[in-house]
């Protein structure tokens, strides 16, 4: 009896102690998927995996630790979002504004990125592999030499 307790305990501890599993307000969610705007909204880790999010207003919305796997993000306005540590791992970024944004340790794995505007946005550690980024100021580098 004891060994079950501890075995279940210890099966549920990683969802007790995850932050994104509380996180996105689920009135934002629907908001956004019913309305296509939700500026400012908490969607921090919510599951949009797939979702069809073609001219979306998200300003100033918190999606940090979002998943936005193969998400379809034509024409959003991102400007001013926190996208800390989102996956958009295979996702269509084209025509859309992250200005002022936050992209630090985004996963843009095989993304589609296409005219997108990134000015003042921050993008620590992103990671790119195998992303198409076309007419967009995202691009390999280093430090510069002192």
């Amino acid at each position: 009896m004891k060994s079950s307790i501890i075995a279940i305990l210890a099966l549920l501890t990683p969802f007790l102690f995850n932050p994104q599993i509380k996180a996105a307000n689920p009135d934002h969610i629907e908001q956004l998927l019913s309305t296509r705007e939700c500026q400012g909204c908490d969607l921090s880790g919510a599951d949009l995996t797939a979702a069809h999010l073609i001219g979306v207003d998200l300003r100033d919305a918190n999606l940090k630790g979002a998943n936005l796997t193969e998400a379809n993000l034509e024409g959003a306005d991102l400007t001013g979002a926190n996208l800390e540590g989102a996956n958009l791992t295979a996702s269509m970024l084209t025509n859309a504004s992250l200005n002022d944004s936050i992209l630090d340790n985004v996963n843009l794995t095989k993304a589609m990125v296409y005219d997108v505007d990134v000015a003042g946005a921050s993008m620590i550690a992103l990671i790119i592999d195998k992303a198409e980024i076309f007419h967009t100021g995202i691009s390999v580098g280093g430090e510069f030499p002192e």
